[in-house]
């Protein structure tokens, strides 16, 4: 007959299986998050991953942003869809997104709160779509932002308060929107832009044209293509390039230049 000892140090599986249940729960949990569970996706539905975290949803006539993003999604590739709105939490889980690529989606409204989850983010395009306005506050959050493409919208103004202050920008495009002026302040708050395109733009060169013109004479490098730029009013200066209009030019406004940055 076995000894007691023998007995206490050999318990039976049920034994154990009633004294720890929570360590048997803990194994299969972590079992189950290994193997990848319908619960913890790690590709959206309907996209296509690689290695490297890329998530590829292009052409899929997706209507909205995928639900149940994954960490692991760096890249996300939404372009060529048909999501015309981005509301508020839009991108809820994908807080490590690095790029997010929103081209030609017929995108025409974006919650001032859409991209709160992305502080990681570094390239977001918006180009060719059909946005009119943002909300202020609506890049505020993306302080870790490096790129941003607003070319091919319909944007008639931008406000200072839309895009924040984003200390990284180092690229702005807004060629090709329906611009005939930059708010006064609008480039304060970019202090490592380095690319900023403008091209396919009507200026208008009235007094709010003057923090504009002025930022581009301090500032060459930045906008190479700034000697192509040309006033489309008023009739005087129509065809005027933009870096030809001095101070002396707007001496009958009164508005102040903005801050130099």
């Amino acid at each position: 007959m076995r000894s007691l000892s023998s007995l206490s140090r050999r318990p039976s599986p049920m034994l154990l299986l009633l004294l720890s249940p929570w360590s048997v729960w803990a194994q299969l949990s972590a079992a189950a998050a290994s193997s990848g569970t319908p619960d913890t996706p790690e590709c959206p539905e309907a996209c296509a991953c690689a290695p490297g975290g890329q998530a590829n949803c292009s052409r899929r006539a997706l209507p909205a942003v995928p639900a149940g993003l994954s960490r692991r999604v760096r890249a996300l590739l939404l372009d060529h869809n048909r999501v015309r709105a981005l509301p508020p939490g839009a991108f809820v889980g994908a807080d490590t997104l690095l790029r997010l690529d929103l081209r030609e989606n017929g995108l025409r409204w974006v919650h001032a709160r859409a991209f709160w989850s992305l502080g990681a983010l570094q390239q977001l395009d918006l180009s060719a779509n059909q946005l009119e306005e943002l909300a202020p506050g609506t890049f505020s959050p993306l302080r870790a932002l490096r790129s941003l493409s607003l070319a091919g919208n319909r944007l008639a103004r931008l406000e200072p308060a839309a895009l924040g202050a984003l200390p990284l920008l180092y690229a702005l495009s807004l060629q090709d929107n329906e611009l005939p002026a930059l708010a006064p302040g609008l480039l304060a708050g970019l202090p490592a832009l380095r690319a900023l395109r403008l091209r396919g733009n009507p200026w208008v060169c009235g007094c709010a044209l003057r923090p504009l013109c002025s930022w581009l004479r301090r500032h060459p490098r930045p906008a190479p293509e700034a000697e192509t730029l040309l006033c489309v009013l008023p009739g005087r200066l129509t065809l005027r390039p933009l870096t030809a209009l001095t101070d002396a030019a707007f001496s009958h406004c009164a508005q102040r230049l903005a801050p130099r940055d």
